[in-house]
């Protein structure tokens, strides 16, 4: 294995300089850096991850803390889009990614006490049950933590806009003329909560009504449910003349509910999705939707967390905020 008097004798310089240089000191010149940088990547060395733990008390491991009740794991394109930009920007700050449950060598564990055991320097939380005693329980250990989605006092939170979001859905369906516009929202969350803020406000702005039958809850990414709901509001007199669901996967449960009624999208009913999936953009009538900006999201939950690892002093527990882009599709019809 290569080590740092390889690079050392290799380069002329002492094993100081070589430790210096690959660890980013400031105190070292920017053309021997780079001679040792580049006869590293020559010799293919490699840190010794116990030796680097031991020497800056990190162990350059990030918890990701991830549960899918509806067992699509990474298949949940959003998550899992999400997910694969938190991994990259971790991995280009020198972070693996370890992902934390609550099983121990099939033995059941709390999601502190495998954190602990898997000595992750701290953890992303995404995709839970935020008010579950053990999410709480690990929120509030001395471990770093930046929650996806979801606020927590004195805790960093990276959420996207889905206030503006949905206020952006009911806005571009009014500027097409809809004034009977249904909501299927997902499962009572944070998410949601800020979701039906966005749309009760922009109805409430707007001058559209908004009864209670045309507002209704179903569960995100749950194609069943989302097809019994909106089967539900076709039925109503009147009926509605645009429907927002939960997401873009729960509204492939709509359109057959749709076409089951013997209706069509979106002459009949006009119909948006949200997340901006792959899926919004092939399926016909290709789907309006807001798309969510997952590149983003899992980039600033990385950085947001390894700031925190690293300057815990000056890192701010604060609330940021990512913008996500209304895509326009075809199925929302101009009357």
């Amino acid at each position: 294995m290569v080590s740092m008097k390889d690079i050392a004798r290799r380069c002329g310089v002492s094993v100081a300089t070589v430790s210096k240089s690959l660890s980013g000191r400031p105190d070292i010149g920017e053309e021997t850096r780079a001679r040792v940088v580049r006869a590293a990547e020559e010799l293919h060395y490699m840190a010794n991850a116990s030796a680097r733990a031991l020497k800056t008390n990190r162990t350059y491991n990030i918890g990701v803390l991830f549960v899918d009740n509806r067992q699509s794991g990474l298949a949940h394109e959003f998550f899992s889009a999400v997910l694969d930009s938190l991994r990259v920007e971790a991995e280009r700050s020198g972070y693996d990614i370890t992902f934390i449950n609550s099983n121990l060598g099939g033995r059941k564990s709390s999601y502190l006490q495998h954190c602990r055991y898997r000595g992750v320097d701290g953890v992303v939380i995404a995709s839970v049950d935020f008010h579950a005693p053990m999410v709480t329980e690990l929120v509030e250990s001395e471990l770093p933590v930046v929650t996806i989605d979801h606020v927590f006092n004195n805790r960093i939170a990276v959420m996207s806009d889905n206030v503006s979001g949905a206020d952006a859905l009911v806005r571009y369906a009014a500027s097409r003329g809809h004034k009977r516009i249904a909501f299927i929202h997902g499962e009572l969350t944070s998410v949601t909560e800020q979701r039906l803020v966005g749309f009760h406000r922009a109805c409430d702005e707007l001058g559209i009504p908004t009864p209670d039958e045309y507002v209704r809850e179903s569960d995100y990414h749950d194609t069943e449910s989302c097809y019994r709901v909106c089967a539900e509001l076709l039925k109503l007199d009147p009926r509605p003349d645009c429907i927002l669901f939960p997401d873009d996967y729960s509204y492939i449960g709509g359109m057959n509910a749709i076409r089951d009624a013997h209706l069509r999208i979106p002459e009949d009913v006009s119909v948006m999705g949200y997340d901006g999936i792959n899926l919004a953009q092939v399926i016909s009538p290709r789907l309006t939707t807001y798309h969510q900006d997952t590149a983003e999201l899992g980039r600033a939950a990385a950085a947001k967390l390894i700031e925190l690892i690293e300057r815990p002093k000056t890192a701010l527990l604060d609330r940021v905020i990512i913008p996500g882009t209304l895509w326009e599709g075809e199925s929302v019809s101009r009357l």
